[in-house]
């Protein structure tokens, strides 16, 4: 009987761990399937422009992994059995079950409204494809009209001010506003700070600092301190959170709802099961916590990929780095900001800023895609068969 290694999502880390397993273990000892709601592959981190009115590339899911030996389940997860080894999904047929030896959880996350009353009515977000078309519909409509066109972003995080940037510059008729719970760019260094205010400015973005939102209405939001602020399209990018259903299956988790994992991604209180992405909580080689981002779905995922195929196949497990460098941060399509990190992740002084760091970022992304569109790179001529497994055995290969 085949090794059954099911990965449920099919975003960054998720589609990339998929592609390498087909392409370094034997289809004769294993068989792997995706587990994906959506048809096509997300870039999640363009979906900003989407948003502003930008056509984005989204490979369908049948293509990419066509010829690849693994399988494609259309389908909503809805719950997950470590206990049983059982997903439970749903789907236009009625759905069912699942059944794995080997589980990759790599369902990402979703808009976090931290209980600010209002904002799973009113507020748009673009931390999905279909809600990023449906601010695109609406922003359509602003830009038709003579009057009310003011555009409200709540939070300054990266996404708040990519979003804020790009909608400024796409929909130049638009009045777009940047709620900032803080000082804007605060964790950005000096330098970073003064070059996103410059880009702010030019842009004709209206920033509003130190300003905390208690509530979303229809036509304007309520703040803290009383303001009351006119809105045609508020939009909510203050935080990302996980789906509960991996604290539900009783997977030890953080009070985030994020997988706890050791050093190869794999969970503590599963062996079968490994997480990679926005999901896991992984501890980086600073001795901190990776944050939600591309970056850290590529690092989880090589370590993870690394962690299976050698536990799968009776090899040793190699250390994958677990680093965070610094981020890069689009600023409509002509200027964006480099800023790298300390070990501790504190911003260097030094940034880059302007049209290289722009073109940087797109290049970054554009890799992204491509590695995803092409999962197993072209399947090797050898692949490695499966050793004698043993999840609960506790003599295993040492990690290099």
């Amino acid at each position: 009987m085949k090794h059954r290694i099911v990965v449920l999502g099919a975003g960054y880390a998720g589609a990339y761990v998929a592609g390498t397993l087909a392409r370094r273990l034997s289809p004769a000892d294993a068989e792997i399937t995706v587990v994906n709601a959506e048809p096509d592959f997300v870039q999640r981190l363009r979906l900003h422009q989407l948003a502003a009115g930008q056509e984005i590339e989204a490979p369908q899911l049948a293509d990419v992994f066509a010829g690849t030996g693994i399988r494609l389940r259309l389908a909503r997860v809805t719950a997950v059995d470590p206990e049983r080894r059982a997903v439970t999904v749903a789907d236009t047929e009625g759905g069912g079950e699942l059944g794995y030896d080997t589980l990759l959880y790599a369902l990402g996350s979703h808009v976090a409204d931290h209980g600010v009353p209002g904002v799973a009515e009113h507020a748009f977000h673009v931390a999905g494809r279909p809600a990023a078309l449906r601010l695109r519909e609406r922003l359509d409509s602003l830009s038709r009209r003579a009057e009310g066109r003011e555009v409200l972003v709540v939070g300054d995080g990266l996404t708040g001010i990519e979003t804020a940037t790009e909608i400024a510059e796409s929909r130049p008729g638009l009045s777009v506003t940047l709620v900032a719970r803080g000082e804007l760019g605060a964790p950005l260094s000096a330098g970073a700070r003064g070059h996103l205010r410059r880009a702010c400015d030019r842009l004709g973005i209206t920033v509003l600092e130190h300003t905390a939102v208690e509530a979303v209405e229809a036509t304007r939001v309520l703040c803290a301190d009383g303001t009351v602020l006119a809105s045609d399209a508020t939009v909510w990018t203050a935080g990302f959170s996980v789906s509960p259903l991996a604290a539900v299956g009783g997977l030890e988790v953080t009070e985030e709802g994020r997988i706890v994992v050791d050093r190869t991604m794999r969970s503590l209180s599963h062996p079968n099961v490994y997480a990679v992405g926005d999901s896991v909580h992984a501890i980086g080689d600073n001795g901190r916590p990776l944050p939600m981002s591309c970056a850290s779905a590529g690092y989880t995922g090589l370590q993870a990929t690394a962690a299976i195929v050698g536990r799968l196949t009776g090899r040793k497990i190699p250390n994958a780095k677990l680093e965070y460098h610094g981020n890069h941060i689009s600023l409509g399509r002509r200027d964006g900001i480099l800023q790298m990190v300390d070990d501790e992740g504190r911003a260097k002084p030094k940034y880059l800023g302007g049209r290289k760091a722009a073109r940087i970022k797109a290049g970054i992304l554009g890799m992204s895609l491509w590695t995803t569109s092409h999962p197993t790179f072209g399947l090797p001529r050898r692949k490695r068969h499966l050793a004698a497994f043993s999840p609960e055995a506790s003599a295993e290969k040492a990690v290099a």
